[in-house]
């Protein structure tokens, strides 16, 4: 055999024993996606135990993330439990209607800070039959009280066309069970003259106990 071709020889063994090339390589499999995370709920129902009964409340989180974030927080720190329904506002002429007022009453050991307002021309929830809402004197000023309608109540949503506070209330959930309950509430016996300002002859005698407030499911 002559140099040249051990020299070939040489040459092919080489090749042979070469890497294959990189597109030849077994690919490496994909790396698995990420989990999604589940969407938040549009909706998320809470009960208020009462000692008249329970009531059962859907809050808007979308709609209303703030107002409606704002009461779940004071539910999940259990900040209601203890607290009661102390006002009956019942409509002039038509005493079953109005609304009933519960919660905090302002106590510095209980209420959270105030929240932004969001009217209802931001959120599109009316306050109809059976809306929850927030009390408040400014806006920006809701805390711990909050107050549940019996009938229509259209003078409390926003009125931007209409001069001074025009903002309403922050409606951010519906009564979705106890609405029964809510109007034994509305019909509690009340002082004639005790509250101040709107709230004369609203205060209950015998306040109705919210025992606890949990989410529901």
């Amino acid at each position: 055999m002559t140099e040249s071709m051990i020299r070939r020889f040489a040459a092919l063994a080489l090749f042979a024993l070469a890497p294959l090339p990189a597109f030849a390589q077994a690919r490496a499999p994909h790396p698995p996606a990420p989990a999604r995370k589940a969407p938040a709920p549009a909706t998320v129902r809470v009960s208020l135990q009462t000692s008249e009964g329970p009531i059962l409340i859907d809050l808007e989180m979308k709609r209303a993330p703030i107002t409606a974030g704002n009461f779940l927080r004071y539910v999940d720190e259990k900040r209601f439990d203890g607290t009661t329904f102390y006002r009956a506002a019942r409509t002039r002429g038509a005493p079953k209607l109005g609304f009933v007022q519960g919660g905090t009453r302002h106590s510095l050991v209980r209420s959270l800070p105030p929240i932004a307002h969001e009217p209802t021309t931001r959120t599109g929830i009316k306050h109809v039959d059976g809306t929850i809402s927030m009390a408040r004197d400014t806006p920006g000023s809701a805390m711990g009280d909050f107050f549940i309608t019996v009938g229509p109540a259209p003078a409390m949503d926003a009125h931007p066309g209409k001069p001074g506070d025009n903002l309403g209330y922050a409606a951010f959930g519906h009564v979705v069970g106890g609405m029964n309950v809510v109007r034994r509430i509305l019909a509690a016996p009340t002082y004639p003259d005790r509250g101040g300002g709107a709230m004369k002859g609203q205060m209950i005698v015998t306040p109705i106990r919210i025992i606890a407030a949990r989410r529901v499911g």
